[in-house]
């Protein structure tokens, strides 16, 4: 039965919008009337998917994880598919996923495996979901696939959430601090130190660089902050060209603790990633493929391109990825313990858990350092605003006695 989207006004005037099924649009709509609203539209979600309802972000990482996590609940519940649909398209919490939900579910309803109605939905549904699925489909382990898939999705929202709660503190501190600084120079500075400007006494170094850096961001204010908008656009621009992106990823990878961080987040992300399809019955170059493109650094991106072509010509996975020089030794001794035991699968996901918990650690050093960081810099800071302002009082007196 062909699902629509509807616009409607309720009793009290406000616009409700939902997703029903119905044979017709003419159905839809008295099935609206029905319910006491007032339908304003009504869309096929066929023409939805094209862009006019669910459009073309997808979903979050958490919407994707919670709709994952509950669709595998469901189905190893033992409702069929389309049921399973169904119901987290009845209890879904926003427009968005009752409306890919459904949409979802008439593609089931006519035919199509799981995997082939994902395939619809790109933005939403990577290319791992769709072979795990597919594969899943084939081996008649949906719900374990799917139980996989959502472990991973959690898993992988959870590393990303660590990563921006450990970055927010040193950052907003940042904000916080040149905002101050800024405030003094514009604002307080040139009130205090005015008084010094009729004086016919030579002021000290300090103070002079303070009246300078005072008067400069004040006058030059305005330029200074356009060029540093532009200097950001410019460089957002220069990263969008691969070979920019590339050598600039590859300098983040030699930075001392950065590079850390960044080796050990893209690690787990590939093992994770290869674990799951290695479960899910997907081939291992196929696995490889698709485990590299989740990869957000280019060179270990490539790293792990040419060790799938070099699996292909019958080399070990473990040394291919070695001779790159960018995966963690230990990450490369359970991978290769894995290979010659038979059990890659369970050492990827040791791997995997092992980064992570190196990511945890060096996110923790690095809040640990960047903390104090920023407040010794902004200490040091008005350290040097005070001394210049107390400065020439302290010769006066000395001029007095």
């Amino acid at each position: 039965m062909p699902a629509f989207a509807y616009q409607a006004l309720d009793a009290n005037g406000k616009t409700q919008r939902g997703v029903l099924q119905g044979d017709t649009a003419r159905a839809v709509r008295q099935a609206l009337r029905e319910r006491g609203l007032n339908p304003l539209e009504v869309t096929a979600v066929e023409e939805s998917r094209k862009g006019a309802t669910f459009g073309r972000r997808g979903l979050s990482a958490s919407q994707l994880s919670l709709f994952t996590r509950q669709l595998a609940t469901l189905l190893a519940a033992g409702l069929p598919i389309d049921e399973a649909l169904a119901a987290l398209a009845e209890q879904g919490e926003d427009e968005r996923s009752r409306t890919l939900t459904v949409a979802l579910r008439a593609r089931v309803m006519e035919g199509a495996g799981l995997a082939a109605a994902f395939s619809e939905y790109p933005e939403t549904f990577p290319e791992i979901y769709r072979a795990s699925i597919a594969a899943g489909e084939q081996s008649g382990r949906l719900d374990t696939v799917l139980e996989r898939l959502a472990d991973y999705a959690e898993s992988r929202d959870a590393l990303r959430q660590k990563v921006l709660t450990a970055l927010a503190y040193p950052i907003l501190l940042t904000l916080v601090a040149v905002g101050v600084v800024t405030g003094l120079l514009v604002y307080v500075v040139p009130q205090i130190v005015g008084v010094f400007s009729n004086l016919k006494q030579r002021l000290p170094l300090p103070t002079e660089i303070l009246i300078g850096l005072s008067s400069g961001v004040k006058d030059w204010g305005w330029l200074i902050a356009l060029t540093l908008v532009a200097l950001i656009a410019l460089v957002a621009v220069a990263l969008r060209r691969e070979p920019v992106r590339f050598a600039w990823h590859r300098l983040v990878l030699r930075l001392p603790l950065v590079g850390r961080l960044t080796r050990a987040s893209n690690t787990a992300r590939a093992a994770r990633t290869l674990a799951l399809l290695s479960a899910s019955a997907v081939p291992l170059l196929d696995a490889l493929s698709i485990a590299a493109q989740v990869v957000p650094n280019l060179p270990m991106r490539d790293a792990m391109r040419r060790a799938a072509h070099r699996v292909r010509e019958g080399g070990a996975f473990s040394r291919a990825l070695a001779d790159s020089g960018y995966f963690p030794p230990v990450a490369l001794r359970l991978i290769a313990s894995g290979e010659k035991s038979g059990q890659l699968e369970r050492m990827l996901d040791e791997a995997a858990n092992h980064q992570a918990k190196e990511l945890d650690r060096w996110l923790a050093v690095l809040t640990a350092v960047l903390g104090p960081a920023v407040i010794l810099l902004v200490g040091a800071m008005v350290l040097f605003i005070v001394l210049a302002i107390l400065l020439p009082i302290f010769n006066l007196n000395q001029m007095v006695k």
